[in-house]
């Protein structure tokens, strides 16, 4: 798989809104539009669209927020993979290729991610990542997960 992340920015920003997961999904994220006006709330936050081959397939978000825990988490938030790519492989690719991204950016620190428990495809692929649950929620409810970096 030929997968790249790349930064949201105004040639892809349109092409982002366009991206929608199945009807079944729509009570675990927010919609890209949604995303994006956070982002610009919340400047922690990074927005960035998930290509394979050139063409865009999903998009996240992650950011190290100060303030959380002792001395800040790291998070990766809202990976989502459009309904037409899904079942593909996609999303444990690009949540391994995210984890690596931030590491590199924000060096070796434990990163956090929240899902709803009945939301099991995704707490698979986490888990298969080595992100485990902490006895945490975030405002939403969501379970909150954390994955240790051990070098």
């Amino acid at each position: 798989m030929d997968l790249h992340i790349h930064d949201v920015t105004a040639e892809n920003y349109r092409e982002i809104l366009a991206l929608h997961v199945a009807e079944s999904q729509k009570e675990f994220i927010e919609t890209p539009y949604e995303c994006l006006e956070d982002a610009v709330a919340w400047r922690q936050f990074r927005p960035v669209g998930l290509y394979a081959g050139g063409v865009l397939v999903g998009f996240a978000m992650y950011g190290f927020f100060e303030g959380e825990g002792r001395n800040g988490r790291l998070w990766i938030d809202r990976l989502l993979i459009d309904e037409r790519y899904q079942g593909r492989g996609y999303g444990k690719a690009f949540m391994a290729l995210l984890t690596e991204r931030v590491l590199e950016e924000y060096g070796g620190q434990p990163i956090y991610l929240s899902v709803y428990p009945d939301n099991a495809p995704a707490i698979g692929i986490y888990e298969k990542l080595g992100f485990r649950f902490t006895d945490e929620r975030d405002v939403n409810g969501e379970h909150i997960m954390r994955r240790d970096w051990n070098g």
